[in-house]
């Protein structure tokens, strides 16, 4: 990622993060789509149980994006068994960006979530819970314990996937565009499956999707000025 790449990107992050503010601090967004997947009559998330919602997309697809962060932790491991001979250089910088995506992205959101006093919709006691709805830069009102749901835990274990755009950069944007975005999708349904069963409101899963591309746009610009240093060396 070069210097203009990396300003471009962080200003465009700069700008998404005003909008996720006003989104979450002035709006109904939130509630709005939390009130159509909630019955009103049933007084519940009537997806919060169902097979798809709770075992596939919770469970299951979770071990599967575990499995797909393997592959690039044995691609590494294999290349250094081999003496280094398997991959080249760029690749192996490419690949460690990936790993590094794959471990920092869900470490730093389930980070974020333990010193969250946000409450997940199914605890409000507007869906029949106890807690009050929270925006953004609210404060915790007094007796209410700190509900830890935000931003969207389950989600962050796709949203490195964005990490792998990094090889077409810097030469190719285009094609690093269209792989970015084509990455983005498995984050976004898994954090669109919880907003399903009442798990998170749609920011607690935009504001992922922020955290995650700030890590991988960072962690490409080091890669970037690590490799330039060793070609001058």
């Amino acid at each position: 990622m070069t210097d203009r790449q990396f300003r471009a990107s962080i200003l465009v992050l700069l700008a998404l993060a005003a909008l996720l503010i006003w989104l979450g601090r002035f709006t109904h967004a939130d509630l709005y789509l939390a009130d159509r997947m909630f019955d009103f009559e049933l007084n519940a998330f009537p997806r919060r149980s169902q097979w798809f919602f709770d075992d596939f997309m919770h469970h299951t697809m979770k071990a599967f994006m575990l499995a797909i962060a393997l592959v690039p932790v044995a691609a590494l491991l294999a290349d250094a068994f081999t003496g280094r001979r398997l991959l080249d250089s760029r690749t192996r910088g490419n690949l460690v960006v990936v790993v590094a995506s794959a471990l920092l992205v869900p470490a730093a959101i389930s980070a974020m979530k333990a010193g969250s006093i946000h409450h997940c919709p199914w605890s409000l006691s507007r869906y029949g819970g106890f807690a009050p709805y929270l925006r953004i830069f609210d404060d915790l009102p007094m007796g209410v314990t700190a509900g830890h749901c935000f931003p969207a835990g389950h989600a962050s274990g796709a949203l490195w996937l964005p990490s792998i755009a990094t090889f077409w950069l810097p030469e190719q944007p285009g094609k690093a565009c269209v792989a970015f975005a084509a990455s983005l999708l498995p984050g976004f349904a898994l954090g669109l499956a919880q907003q399903a069963r009442g798990a998170h409101f749609l920011t607690h899963t935009l504001w992922s999707v922020w955290i995650a591309v700030l890590i991988v746009v960072v962690l490409a610009r080091l890669a970037d000025m690590i490799s330039r240093r060793d070609k001058l060396a």
